[in-house]
């Protein structure tokens, strides 16, 4: 297999004629606040190829990457640096995801736009977090613009566009 360093310099060598990642700013809300949907940009579909991140893969991660190892998290509207538990896969363990939070809805929204390996460069994405159960639902005391989760830890979960 080769190296990781290699795949995602090489990545991010075919992507430099691209203008980035799409961030919040096109991003339509749905009446509760939370996002309504979103396309994976053409650049992100590439790098995911390249990387062998097929729609559906997914691996464990702290959700937010000052708070690992606590047993509830509290997330705040905007940006996100999620950390990678597991090998996702060019991307090994301790490796960044970076995107954007919703809390406005009954349940926490995150979608992923970029991601970093411990030695690499940031490479465009698409994926979101999930979690089974009902548990990216927000606890009744989170006061606006935050959510309280009774869990820290998600899955993280390749997609081709945001729904």
């Amino acid at each position: 297999m080769p190296n990781v360093k290699a795949l995602l310099l090489s990545s991010t060598a075919l992507l430099t004629a691209s203008s980035g990642c799409t961030t919040t700013g096109g991003v339509s809300l749905r009446p509760d606040g939370s996002p309504g949907p979103q396309e994976c940009p053409e650049e992100s579909k590439k790098a995911m190829r390249y990387m062998k991140l097929r729609v559906g893969d997914s691996a464990l991660l702290d959700l937010d990457a000052n708070q690992v190892g606590s047993r509830r998290v509290t997330l705040y509207d905007g940006s996100i640096e999620s950390v990678l538990r597991e090998e996702f896969g060019p991307l090994g363990v301790t490796s960044r995801l970076y995107g954007q939070v919703w809390t406005s809805g009954p349940q926490v929204v995150i979608r992923y736009y970029e991601a970093q390996a411990p030695d690499g460069d940031k490479v465009p994405i698409c994926a979101v977090a999930r979690l089974g159960d009902d548990q990216m639902r927000k606890r009744p005391e989170s006061k606006p613009g935050t959510a309280i989760l009774d869990s820290s830890v998600a899955a993280a979960f390749i997609v081709d566009a945001f729904r």
